[in-house]
């Protein structure tokens, strides 16, 4: 039954049982509690640093002129 709805919602019975009924929010809640913003989104300017890195490693090649 594994991977069908039915074996889903039995999956979910067996969980609230053993851990209580507030068990998927609890791990919904740890998930939110461990998301921090970082990265690009803290730093804009290494954001365009890595950018222009990529850039110059690009596999497509030289742009080709249409006529």
């Amino acid at each position: 039954m594994a991977g069908t709805k039915a074996g889903g919602l039995k999956a979910a019975a067996t969980n609230k049982a053993k851990y209580g009924k507030e068990f998927y929010a609890n791990i919904g809640r740890k998930g939110g509690q461990n998301g921090h913003t970082g990265g690009f989104a803290a730093n804009p300017a290494l954001a365009k640093i890595a950018g222009a890195k990529g850039g110059r490693i690009s596999r497509r090649g030289p742009a080709k002129k249409h006529a």
